[in-house]
């Protein structure tokens, strides 16, 4: 603590030394006039001097003042989050005071919960919270303490015991927020942050946000060493509280940010892309995490803890709790709306399958065939093309389809009532949107059918791909397959087309490389198509997503995930197959009930090296029809 005030005075002084700048022009200009007043600086040069002196102090002493004001008055970044009033958690409120009474330090004024493996105090009492009304509670009035922030993992997947441990150093951290040299500190340098926000606008940034960020260099050591002090501070005084839960609890830790990334980027993200967000994310956290404890040795034992009391059970709607930081971790991680409409509804767990994973594949496919257009692929094999071994005809024995389910086993064992529930932002509007009824599976023609007149008349010739290739960026058709074939042989989207158009004996992959520029264009134009019907505000602080969960994927990345999709639209069409969900790895193909782990190297083998026959025999097995058409969006 006392490490921590002298470096919380070091930052002050910092402030004392810019403020001395901007007065000392001002005190010589004063100087000056009075030695001219009482006569002891008579003639020349000493006019000229005092009105330039005079004249740089106002300039000095007009952007000192400009400065101090917008310091004053600029709004400290608030970190987004779920209100949590006391009449929500009673119970929660309630532990928290019995922890800052048991380590003699100021409770927090209010709770909130944020999407995210972290907690944290935060200030909200500054007046420009209370003028833009961003707080509006017991927190926003001068002097309250700071605002507990909770990680609304930590609430479903701890024990009430775990929590309160790991609780413990962060609500101790109020009593050196209340000393007044660290509280007047943290202020000042808030305030050259949200300086350095508003500095940004056209025409403010000499004026505000130069000067602001020189003073956060200045203090930037001092400022660290202060939070240290104030951290250190705050361990040594909750010492005494559950130390041995304490071990446990940080092991939590861990674990609970390892399973909550993966639901982030494997389950939760693809559903954000498709315009839906699960709405029970904190409750698929502690599905993953208990997933992840049967896989993981190290993790051996977690999942036996779920027999105590979960913490989600110190609030008294934990559902509703949970849709809410659902909707704000969709709206931090990805950018959506802030409220659920016609296009951004709510999806749970059990529709998961149906309504997520099996759009996304046939959008995939969809896109994966509209690429094949704009390349002029035909629809399938010539007409006196020779049966594929390994590929099933039209008259060959039909496929015996297998029973599919709508979810994984594990999937199938959610979480009891009260023991999961994540993150949202906004509120969730009442009723889930239903998706449309699919389109009826489409029957396959007889040989020598004509494509659908839509799809053919918006073919263009081989000579005008080339054309359209230079237009769009996108590479041509290397192998010339629009004039080396001829019509389709099969009425609609084929997996058949697929497999001859990357097909490749030289293993040079030249057709799979213009496919993957084809479908990275494309899907770069939704994107920014996508990105102009978001309202997001644009500047500092305030733009979304926060925290962008989608990493850039490669051309032949692309084109191997649309193969898989299109493929798996295969396999439930003709095969039996369904869609499911695993907790760890997101969308899965279920064959009988069980999942099918060993696509992917057959589909690159196809993508990178242009064999298919790993493919086929796969296909063979599981009695898929590449040429049957399969039902896109």
């Amino acid at each position: 603590m006392p490490s921590a005030r002298s470096r919380a005075l070091a930052v002050l002084r910092v402030r004392s030394r810019a403020l001395a700048a901007v007065l000392l022009p001002t005190a010589v200009a004063v100087v000056l006039v009075t030695a001219r007043m009482t006569g002891r600086l008579a003639g020349d040069p000493w006019p000229a001097v005092t009105l330039a002196v005079c004249a740089v102090a106002a300039l000095v002493l007009l952007a000192g003042g400009i400065f101090g004001a917008v310091v004053l008055r600029a709004s400290p970044a608030v970190t987004p989050t779920v209100p949590l009033p006391e009449a929500a958690a009673p119970d929660l409120y309630r532990l928290v005071r019995d922890l800052a009474d048991r380590m003699g330090v100021p409770a927090p004024s209010a709770i909130a919960l944020t999407p995210d493996c972290d907690s944290w105090l935060e200030d909200r009492s500054h007046g420009a919270h209370r003028r833009r009304g961003i707080s509006t509670g017991p927190e926003s009035e001068p002097g309250a303490a700071p605002v507990l922030v909770i990680g609304s993992p930590f609430l479903w997947w701890m024990r009430v015991a775990e929590l309160r441990a790991l609780l413990a150093p962060v609500v101790a951290g109020t009593g050196p927020s209340a000393h007044p040299d660290i509280a007047d500190a943290r202020g000042f340098l808030r305030g050259l942050d949200a300086a350095v926000d508003v500095g940004g606008r056209p025409g403010l940034g000499w004026l505000v946000a130069r000067p602001a960020r020189l003073l956060l260099r200045l203090c930037g050591a001092d400022a660290a060493e202060m939070e240290r002090g104030v951290a250190a501070a705050a361990s040594d005084r909750a010492q005494g509280v559950d130390q041995g839960t304490r071990t446990v609890a940080q092991e939590q830790v861990g674990l609970a940010y390892a399973g909550w990334d993966r639901l982030l980027t494997r389950v939760a993200l693809p559903a954000w892309r498709m315009g839906r967000w699960p709405a029970h994310l904190d409750a698929g956290v502690v599905s993953a995490l208990t997933e992840l404890s049967r896989r993981d040795r190290l993790a051996d034992g977690f999942a036996s803890r779920l027999g105590e009391r979960p913490a989600c059970d110190l609030l008294e709607q934990p559902g509703l709790i949970d849709e809410a930081a659902s909707l704000l971790a969709a709206r931090l991680f990805h950018g959506g709306p802030a409220e659920a409409g016609p296009d951004w509804s709510p999806v749970d767990w059990a529709a998961y399958p149906e309504e997520v994973v099996d759009r996304k594949w046939r959008t995939e496919a969809a896109r994966l065939h509209a690429a094949l257009d704009a390349l002029s692929v035909p629809s399938a094999a010539p007409p006196d093309r020779p049966a594929t071994p390994g590929t099933a005809s039209d008259s060959a024995r039909p496929p015996k389809p297998t029973p599919a389910m709508a979810t994984t086993a594990r999937a199938e064992a959610a979480p009891a009532p009260g023991v999961g529930a994540r993150a949202q932002a906004a509120p969730a509007a009442s009723g889930t949107v239903q998706p449309s009824a699919p389109a009826p599976l489409m029957a396959p023609a007889a040989s020598g059918a004509t494509e659908p007149a839509a799809t053919a008349a918006g073919r263009p010739s081989g000579r005008g791909t080339a054309q359209a290739s230079a237009h769009t960026g996108a590479p041509a058709d290397p192998r010339g397959l629009a004039a080396a074939q001829p019509p389709d042989a099969f009425g609609g989207p084929t997996l058949e087309r697929v497999l001859g158009y990357l097909t490749d004996p030289t293993g040079g992959g030249a057709a799979g490389e213009a496919l993957a520029g084809r479908l990275s264009g494309d899907l770069a134009r939704e994107e920014r198509t996508a990105d102009t019907h978001k309202a997001r505000p644009g500047r500092g602080a305030d733009t979304l997503p926060l925290f962008p969960l989608q990493p850039p994927r490669s051309g032949r990345d692309l084109l191997a995930d649309h193969v898989t999709a299109l493929v798996c639209c295969a396999a439930v069409d003709s095969a039996g197959a369904g869609p499911g969900l695993d907790w760890l790895d997101g969308p899965v193909l279920l064959v009988g009930g069980e999942r099918r782990a060993d696509l992917a190297p057959r589909v690159l083998s196809l993508v990178e090296d242009g064999d298919p026959e790993p493919l086929r025999d796969w296909l063979a097995e599981l009695g898929v029809r590449p040429e049957k058409p399969v039902r896109l969006v």
